[in-house]
């Protein structure tokens, strides 16, 4: 399974997070890139969050994995954001159709850009637990090599349909919203230190460390992407991407804290 990581498996989600204040992504991407984190998962659908991005990695862009989208409803505007992600990155590393939004049009013209070496991986992205019956669909023409969908301990269709098909056909999968999400009921009230103890022999500190570390200790995992607005929780989300990966009973363990904090929250 190493072999086929995408980078660190802790990279940074844009979503929500990169307005007009600039100064605000320079401050979180830097920290994301101290910390050694290199894959920066971004989209049109986050308004300015794309330039913002472009403009925070500056000279630093050589180190650093793009992976974003085309949310377009014609192939027209999928291309305009295209080219505007081209000037903004030069190569995309991952380029996903998001929320499957007219994917089967836009899969031709993506696969002639990976043909030309402008693209990296093609993937394709849903939120919803809805909409995996498209995404099945998708990923069974063959011509995806990731997939990005939610996963946590309390949003786990995915864990049951998609990455058992992930595995089968050797996709990489990128997993969306592991902490829960915008106003996560996981973190309604979280679990104490004493309740984590279990836990701090596999280098978990804090809630969101064993929420990351869980999805990452599905071995058919290969990325998260929590977003944050403040550079202080970019080092403690990157932590959690370091083994020693959590064992069943402590991903059980996990399991039982974010069912307590949603029934506490």
């Amino acid at each position: 399974m190493e072999e086929r990581r995408l980078g660190p498996v802790v990279g940074l989600g844009t979503y929500a997070t990169f307005g007009p204040d600039r100064r605000l992504a320079r401050a979180v991407v830097g920290a994301a890139l101290d910390t050694g984190m290199r894959v920066f998962d971004s989209s049109p659908m986050y308004g300015p969050a794309e330039g913002a991005l472009a403009e925070a990695l500056g000279a630093r862009r050589g180190v650093a994995s793009i992976a974003t989208k085309i949310w377009a409803p014609t192939v027209e505007e999928g291309r305009r954001q295209y080219d505007a992600q081209r000037r903004w990155f030069g190569r995309v590393d991952v380029q996903q159709v998001h929320n499957l939004l007219a994917w089967q049009s836009h899969l031709p013209w993506l696969e002639e850009e990976r043909e030309a070496g402008r693209v990296g991986f093609l993937g394709v992205t849903h939120y919803s637990a809805g909409a995996f019956g498209e995404l099945e669909r998708a990923l069974e023409t063959g011509r995806f090599e990731a997939v990005q969908v939610p996963l946590s301990p309390l949003e786990r269709e995915s864990e049951r349909r998609i990455l058992p098909l992930a595995e089968e056909r050797g996709l990489r999968v990128i997993v969306m919203r592991p902490l829960g999400g915008t106003g996560a009921r996981l973190f309604g009230v979280a679990p104490s230190r004493d309740d984590l103890a279990p836990l701090r022999p596999f280098g978990i500190q804090t809630w969101a460390q064993a929420l990351l570390k869980w999805a990452l200790s599905d071995r058919r995992v290969d990325l998260v992407i929590p977003a944050t607005r403040r550079p202080e929780h970019v080092a403690e989300n990157a932590r959690a991407g370091e083994p020693p990966w959590l064992p069943a009973d402590e991903r059980r363990l996990v399991e039982r804290l974010a069912l307590g904090v949603d029934q506490r929250g």
